[in-house]
């Protein structure tokens, strides 16, 4: 009788940023939850300037922290744009700023991005990737990390390994790859046997990412990629506990009730920055990706899903902890 084919572990797990939802309220309250090992921040759109010091601090305020969340997981700056130069002046005022890294955008599918030449257009562009990372290279202290994510390809998979190693050779140090093209979106599945290929095509490491909702997807995610670290998203805000079960497959699935208190943690932190009419809208963003796994979450979004005073949110959901 053959034995058991051993589950691949992830050595490593990493907390993507969602333009618009996980950005820094949510992936420091992710962190508190556990199980990551480090988050990267939305993006930081460069275009032909140096950016201001404030910019930096709104979209990465965990600067003032030693770039770590309060749980003291590190957070990497992502940077998008095209202009090499540009990229690698505005890295380098980050580092003088104390960012734990260096990320580059090159996988972002978004229109209003890909029509001013960012994202995942750049994938059409390989020696302008290997531009970007080795002048950004170039720009930062060498012990600094310079990483970078693409998606398989713009329209196709056609450059997916000339891009992969453009980014290589240019001195990056970690390659995320998100295991569909921009045009596949966020449509399932995600091609993850394509990481296989690009993993034997670098030198660098691959991080995979894309379509992992359970553990069972990553475990068969790393299984065909070939990958010992998987980047989390949309899985993760559905599923809080999601990297605590991948580093402990035995743990019972977080429950509501030791959820719900960093869900309160999470809408506390909101009404410090968010006007009154905007903060339920958040908090609702959100209900609709945990009502995926918890039964609970889907009675919360019925309770509010009308509802706009934070008052009368707070007294539907909160009022008895």
């Amino acid at each position: 009788m053959k034995a058991a084919r051993e589950a691949p572990v992830a050595r490593r797990i990493l907390l993507a940023p969602m333009e618009g939802l996980l950005d820094h309220y949510l992936r420091d309250t992710l962190t508190q939850v556990g199980g990551v090992d480090r988050c990267v921040s939305e993006f930081i759109r460069v275009t032909d300037r140096l950016l201001p010091v404030r910019t930096f601090h709104r979209a990465v305020p965990e600067l003032h922290n030693g770039s770590r969340t309060r749980a003291g997981t590190p957070v990497r700056a992502q940077l998008l744009g095209s202009d090499p130069a540009c990229l690698a002046d505005n890295a380098a005022v980050l580092a003088g700023l104390g960012a734990e890294g260096i990320d580059l955008n090159f996988g972002c599918p978004a229109r209003t991005v890909n029509r001013h030449r960012g994202g995942a257009v750049l994938l059409d562009e390989p020696d302008l990737l290997h531009a970007i990372v080795a002048a950004v290279r170039r720009a930062v202290p060498a012990g600094l990390p310079v990483s970078a994510k693409m998606r398989l390809g713009n329209l196709d998979e056609a450059r997916m390994i000339e891009c992969a190693q453009a980014i290589d050779t240019a001195g990056a140090d970690e390659l995320v790859v998100h295991a569909r093209t921009k045009a596949q979106g966020y449509r399932p599945p995600a091609y993850w046997d394509r990481l296989a290929l690009i993993r034997e095509a670098v030198a660098v490491p691959v991080v995979a990412n894309g379509e992992i909702w359970t553990v069972d997807d990553a475990r068969r995610c790393l299984r065909e990629s070939g990958c010992d670290a998987v980047m989390l998203g949309r899985g993760m805000v559905a599923d809080p506990g999601l990297a605590l079960a991948l580093r402990d497959p035995g743990r019972a699935e977080l429950a509501w009730p030791e959820l719900l208190p960093h869900v309160a943690d999470y809408w506390a932190s909101l009404a410090a920055d968010f006007p009154a009419r905007h903060r339920a809208g958040r908090l609702k963003q959100w209900f609709d990706l945990l009502r995926r796994r918890h039964p609970e979450a889907q009675t919360a979004w019925d309770l509010i899903r009308t509802i706009e005073d934070p008052a009368r949110v707070t007294e539907l959901l909160f009022a008895g902890m």
